[in-house]
């Protein structure tokens, strides 16, 4: 997928950086996987705004994505690659052999028409979902489980990917996105290849209204609001701030909030950078 410039024929367009959604093959999304999806505008069930700076945007409705993969030996033949507004990257829908349809995440390089499979007897080829057992070391995987049977967690994002590093027992040992280096169960699946869209990250929307098409609303830094809103206001004029904290005072950039008693730390081999 590439990258669409515009021409500067109004301030929005100037720096509008686009992907041209070359890869997608259908407009229209399957109906029989589709649902509403409700918004809540920061609110929670008394009406009370309990997350600022959410509000507006697009109607979307949810594609029911299949992170489970658990359909084992049967295959499955791509009939499209779609657009999900709810997600970074694109959607493949599936046609099994036994007539039931379902979504995935669509890796990078799988086409209309490819076959995919998991389970025991899938083969390490793009899209097809495999025991971390299974899988040859070095590979690029993504859509990885952290327990067995729950579905991906982990590299779901457009254009992230894993590596899986080594085995070590019953743990497979999977360098992440972030740079974590961690140890997983091998009897949890994961998918072969990286995530689509890998340009995502180099869009640039151009204009503010943009964001609020996704229900991003304005956000006001800290320092310019007064004493009595946040730790960071009041001074006068522009000397105010002092150490970044939340509106709750937990300091932010570089303080470090991951508790240390938690119970997965245990499986985190070294640390993300």
């Amino acid at each position: 997928m590439g990258l669409k410039k515009f021409k500067p024929t109004t301030p929005g367009q100037r720096h509008k950086i686009v992907t041209d959604f070359a890869e997608l093959t259908s407009a229209k999304p399957e109906k029989s996987l589709m649902s509403g999806k409700t918004k809540s505008g920061g609110r929670n069930n008394s009406g009370r705004m309990t997350m600022r700076y959410i509000g507006g945007g697009h109607k979307k409705r949810l594609r029911a994505i299949d992170f489970k993969r658990e359909k084992f030996s049967i295959p499955a033949t791509v009939k499209s690659i779609e657009y999900d507004p709810n997600r970074t990257a694109n959607i493949a829908l599936l046609h099994y052999a036994d007539g039931e349809k379902r979504y995935i995440l669509a890796p990078s390089g799988l086409k209309v028409g490819d076959t995919v499979s998991s389970g025991k007897e899938a083969t390490p080829n793009v899209g097809n979902s495999m025991f971390l057992s299974d899988i040859p070391l070095g590979t690029i995987i993504h859509n990885i489980e952290m327990r067995p049977g729950k579905g991906g967690a982990i590299a779901r994002g457009a254009g992230t990917y894993a590596q899986l590093s080594a085995r070590d027992g019953k743990y497979a040992i999977i360098k992440l996105p972030s740079g974590e280096t961690r140890m997983i169960l091998i009897t949890c699946l994961a998918t072969i290849g990286s995530v689509s869209n890998s340009e995502h990250n180099l869009t640039v929307s151009g204009k503010a209204g943009r964001s609020r098409w996704l229900g991003r609303r304005p956000r006001t830094r800290g320092v310019v609001m007064n004493p009595v809103d946040h730790p960071m206001g009041g001074g006068e004029g522009k000397n105010s701030g002092g150490h970044p904290r939340s509106r709750n005072g937990i300091p932010a950039k570089g303080f470090k909030t991951r508790s240390a008693k938690k119970h997965s730390n245990k499986f985190i081999v070294e640390k993300r950078k």
